[in-house]
């Protein structure tokens, strides 16, 4: 994969959509929620017509503030989860990435939370509520246990969709790679309203 990737998520559409593409403007993902599901659930796929599906991102249980998403590839096989960390994340977003197993290594952590105060603010503002999503940018690192950041996801001005560019910081096995990368996907659409 050549980085950094470039995450474009458009705010109009019914079924929220998100495309991944690399630095040489190569489709890597294709992601779209499914609609009318009491527990959710996420395709992501290799190309936009939706005919070779890569992954399935699900909620363990109905509409929960703290669920946990597993990832299972096209064969059915777990490949990691992710969980938003409940009361923490009222403050700065934060999640804890799975691997396989129930062990949780990598981190991903809102990097300055007066952001999400501000852009919050600026909605309330009649005409500059507008312009929110252009000037406020949220940025989130995913971190080892010991603090080590290994990505960033970083949101770039946008008006009429959300754009993000994801760089990698530090060395990640092909295993934490997909799972990080997965987990940013699926906090992109849980953390869409707040910018």
């Amino acid at each position: 994969m050549q980085y950094p990737l470039e995450v474009t998520f458009k705010l109009w559409t019914l079924a929220p959509k998100i495309t991944v593409t690399d630095a040489q403007g190569n489709l890597v993902f294709f992601v779209k929620q499914k609609l009318f599901k009491l527990k959710e659930a996420i395709g992501v796929f290799a190309d936009e017509t939706q005919t070779q599906k890569l992954y399935d991102m699900k909620a363990d249980r109905i509409i929960d503030f703290s669920a946990r998403y597993n990832f299972t590839d096209s064969n059915g096989a777990s490949v990691g989860a992710v969980k938003r960390k409940g009361l923490r994340s009222l403050w700065r977003a934060h999640y804890d990435i799975f691997d396989t197993e129930t062990n949780s290594n990598l981190h991903i952590q809102e990097e300055n939370p007066w952001v999400k105060i501000l852009d919050s603010l600026f909605q309330e503002i009649p005409i500059v509520g507008a312009l929110s999503g252009y000037l406020l940018n949220p940025k989130y690192l995913v971190k080892r246990s010991d603090g080590t950041v290994v990505m960033r996801l970083e949101k770039r001005p946008a008006l009429l969709s959300r754009k993000f560019s994801i760089k990698p910081v530090d060395q990640l096995s092909s295993q934490e790679e997909t799972q990080a990368l997965l987990s940013l996907l699926m906090m992109i659409l849980l953390e869409r309203s707040r910018g």
